[in-house]
């Protein structure tokens, strides 16, 4: 097993967002009105590398609902994920480990949407083995419920894994062209070997059903039950569930826990192909090692720690599985 590696970033307070009582006060109104009245408690959410406004507000009569709000000129990209993210949720089949839309309002130059508030952390790293059971029969459920689009979520228009690969996600090959430049990488780091690698993704990824694309540990919850649900669903596509799989799985490693087996038994990799894996490594270690070296961003003070720790850690576990190291 591998030697336990912690991420440097602390997952549940990785956000900057604005507190309750700096959001305009014509939305505060509007939002107490569909509580029945002022919030009684307001807890800011910590997770997340956004700066909208997200947290769990108590109405009067203790009812509970997570708010997610944005600007609607300043953080316009914001107000269309939530949006997004509010479509999906509200058409995902019933009985899923999901938190469901209640409503959404427009006030005072800002978007809001009211989303079923979990009762729940996030998970404990390095992973606890339960916790990670729970993660992954979750998502068996949901990869389950996915393997045949339904039709009103398929009416979204939602993109296409390939085509997100092939845009966004593929990066090494652009490092072996000189049009990125190279991140930092140890020596034995085979670079030739891992464009080749994720080349494979964008045809792999044509088959499949619906695939969350950005399964990781700070999108789930644990609820005091032990059962896990998966929260964050704006980037839902077109492609196979066993993507997802090593994306959460990265953690995994890092915790020193048997990641390959995980994900050899695991439902969503049934029929992957058999260097599925390896080529979503592979793909994963690009993106996230070339993002990290991009400079500062406003989004958060911690995403490119994030990036750089998460990068290493798909390197490492493909250099480990093809013996490179």
């Amino acid at each position: 097993m591998p030697p336990i590696s912690l991420p440097p970033v602390p997952y549940d307070a990785t956000a900057v967002r604005p507190a309750w009582a700096e959001l305009p006060a014509g939305l505060r109104e509007a939002l107490a009105a569909r509580l029945g009245g002022p919030p009684v408690a307001v807890w800011s959410a910590g997770a997340g590398f956004t700066r909208g406004f997200a947290g769990v507000l108590t109405g009067p009569d203790g009812h509970r609902v997570f708010v997610k709000a944005a600007a609607l000129a300043e953080q316009r990209h914001l107000v269309d994920w939530y949006a997004h993210e509010a479509a999906i949720l509200a058409r995902l089949p019933a009985g899923l480990p999901v938190p469901r839309p209640r409503w959404a309002l427009t006030e005072a130059g800002w978007y809001a949407v009211a989303l079923d508030a979990i009762d729940g952390r996030t998970p404990r790293l390095p992973w606890h083995p339960a916790e990670l059971d729970a993660a992954l029969a979750a998502y068996a459920e949901v990869a389950a419920a996915l393997a045949e689009p339904p039709a009103d979520l398929v009416a979204l228009g939602l993109p296409r894994l390939t085509d997100l690969a092939r845009d966004d996600i593929l990066w090494w090959g652009e490092v072996a062209a000189g049009r990125e430049p190279t991140p930092e990488l140890p020596a034995w780091a085979p670079l030739a070997e891992l464009v080749a690698l994720e080349s494979r993704l964008p045809g792999y990824a044509e088959r499949g059903g619906l695939a969350h694309c950005d399964l990781r540990v700070d999108n789930l919850l644990i609820d005091p039950a032990g059962r896990a649900w998966i929260c964050d669903w704006n980037w839902l596509c077109h492609g196979p569930s066993w993507f997802d799989l090593a994306g959460l799985l990265v953690t995994a490693y890092a915790s020193g826990l048997d990641a390959d087996v995980a994900f050899a038994t695991h439902p969503a990799a049934v029929d992957a192909p058999a260097d599925a894996l390896d080529v979503t490594l592979a793909a994963l270690s690009g993106y996230l090692l070339t993002s990290a070296a991009a400079g500062p961003s406003t989004a958060s003070p911690h995403i490119r720690t994030h990036q750089r720790w998460s990068g290493g850690q798909a390197l490492g576990w493909l250099a480990a599985r093809r013996g490179w190291a």
